[in-house]
């Protein structure tokens, strides 16, 4: 397929990355903006709690949007990963060390808070770098800004202006969205105490806007006429996103259902200050076990850290970037599906035709990484497979032993010929004993299952074969002799009375893989009970 043809299907593609693309391309056809200069794609952070996998969500599906115009298009682009880092902590989040370290500093920007965890100047600086590392790791092109770094270098200031020259009508917008208290006290602009550096939360009268000059009452009441600009104050929120457009130029930004209102009031004030509101799709939310929304304070979500012990960072991004605007879960109980759905739909990219592959989920998965080919080759075992083995071997499983296991399985895979599934056993392992072995339980068989397991242990002390396909076979034979209904009651209950699991592999290969004697012990044991 030629270039041409390449980018015809893409202009054509229906999944999401490319949509969201060509409505950038109404806005500049040609890829380039009427300037020569880049376009801008841009993803906000606030840095009051660690980075969880939600943060990672929006530089991973911008990434997409950005790799998906570059198909179209022969376009010139930035994208900007933004820290809010120079906002108030509010409160002290539930997850962080030493909490009586920060409980002081509240108000302060989040510059100015010292780091519980002890490893950097403050807890924004943390914060960054846990996500900085993370998207360095993963390999993302991109620009890291911090607010603070932006409003004390003046990068700001020209805007700030403008926010001052036209304070009364950002007021306008905002005051009919608030609450009547809550009017009396709004500013746009927020000083920072010279006091107590905390970010106030108080009136402010313009009194100078080309000088940048304002007065307000400070924390103890004394009435202060000092500048807004070069850090000696902030934006609130909604302000301080559309100066933002406007200041940097954004031309993207996505963000999630929550902020839907705040996405419209903040792009009001951008058609104020002379800018326009970047283009973004609204995305749905994250939630956890229990169907919350995940919120950094809380630390109910997923970190990445935690993702990536027990799966290939490749598996997350596959399971972000399928759905953006249904609201899903996430959890460490999705972990095992998603790494075999990934694999799975890598295995069929190799056949599809390039418009279908433009659908499948793991191109726009690796076009976001450097390089941008998805890999060929399958899995010689399937990572549910793995769990399974992992979960019977119980505290004598480890990378070495499971190897052995799969010597006679898979008996070309070996750690260096297949790097991918070494992996995989790591993952694995780690996977069954801090999240599986906990829930493990091992269920006495009924009358009807235990003369189905004796059934099934003499066939497989006769078997000649060790084939899976052979093994299933009297599997299934098995079920329906014993006239199990439905048949899948029967591989119901060799999962919860042999691995002690609700759900389990292919019992055909799971024998396979364990072997016919160390199954007919599973047997044994499950007969005594």
């Amino acid at each position: 397929m030629t270039d041409s043809e390449r980018r015809d299907a893409a202009l054509q593609s229906k999944a999401w990355p490319y949509e969201e693309a060509r409505r950038l391309l109404k806005r500049y056809p040609e890829g380039v903006k009427q300037d020569g200069s880049a376009i801008i794609f841009e993803t906000g952070y606030g840095p009051s709690g660690l980075p969880h996998i939600g943060t990672f969500n929006e530089v991973l599906r911008t990434t997409m949007v950005r790799r998906a115009l570059h198909e179209m298009v022969d376009a010139k682009t930035r994208l900007i990963a933004f820290s809010d880092d120079m906002d108030g902590l509010r409160k002290v989040p539930d997850n962080v060390p030493n909490p009586q370290l920060l409980t002081p500093h509240l108000g302060k920007p989040l510059t100015q808070i010292p780091d519980p965890f002890g490893t950097h100047d403050s807890f924004a600086a943390h914060n960054n770098a846990r996500l900085r590392a993370f998207l360095d790791q993963y390999g993302f092109d991109y620009e890291f800004l911090s607010s603070t770094e932006q409003y004390q270098s003046g990068a700001f200031d020209d805007t700030l202006r403008t926010v001052l020259r036209r304070y009364d009508q950002i007021m306008d917008i905002m005051l009919p969205t608030l609450r009547e208290e809550r009017r009396a006290t709004y500013s746009p602009v927020l000083p920072i105490s010279p006091s107590t550096g905390a970010v106030l939360q108080m009136p402010v009268e313009v009194i100078d806007a080309d000088a940048g000059t304002i007065r307000f009452a400070d924390a103890d009441g004394q009435m202060i006429e000092g500048s807004a600009l070069g850090g000696a104050a902030k934006l609130q929120w909604k302000a301080d996103w559309a100066m933002r457009w406007v200041a940097l130029g954004v031309d993207y930004e996505m963000y999630g259902k929550d902020l839907t209102d705040s996405g419209v009031q903040s792009g009001r004030i951008a058609k104020v200050l002379g800018g326009r509101k970047p283009e973004g799709m609204i995305y749905e939310m994250f939630l956890d076990a229990q169907g919350e929304k995940i919120s950094k304070s809380k630390g109910n979500g997923l970190s990445i850290d935690e993702w990536l012990t027990y799966g290939p960072e490749e598996s997350l991004a596959f399971y972000i970037f399928r759905e953006p605007k249904r609201a899903k879960q996430l959890h460490t109980g999705l972990i095992p599906k998603i790494i075999d759905d990934y694999f799975q739909m890598r295995t069929n990219y190799v056949d599809q035709p390039w418009d279908k592959r433009l659908g499948n989920p793991v191109h726009h998965v690796h076009m976001a990484k450097p390089g941008g080919e998805v890999p060929t080759g399958d899995l010689a075992v399937p990572f549910s497979l793995i769990l399974n083995l992992v979960g019977v071997m119980g505290e004598e499983a480890d990378r070495d032993t499971v190897w052995a296991y799969l010597a006679n399985y898979a008996p070309d895979a070996s750690p260096e010929s297949d790097p991918e599934l070494d992996a995989l056993i790591r993952h694995a392992v780690a996977y069954v004993r801090e999240v599986v072995a906990p829930t493990l339980q091992k269920r006495a068989p009924t009358d009807q299952e235990r003369a189905a397991l004796k059934d099934l242990d003499d066939r497989l002390a006769n078997l000649d074969s060790v084939q899976a396909e052979d093994i299933q076979n009297e599997v299934y034979a098995v079920g329906k002799r014993h006239e199990f209904e439905p048949l899948r009651a029967w591989f119901a209950a060799l999962y919860e009375t042999l691995l002690g699991s609700s759900q389990g592999p292919r019992m055909g290969s799971f024998i396979a893989l364990y072997g016919i004697d160390n199954s007919r012990k599973l047997i044994a044991e499950a007969l005594k009970r």
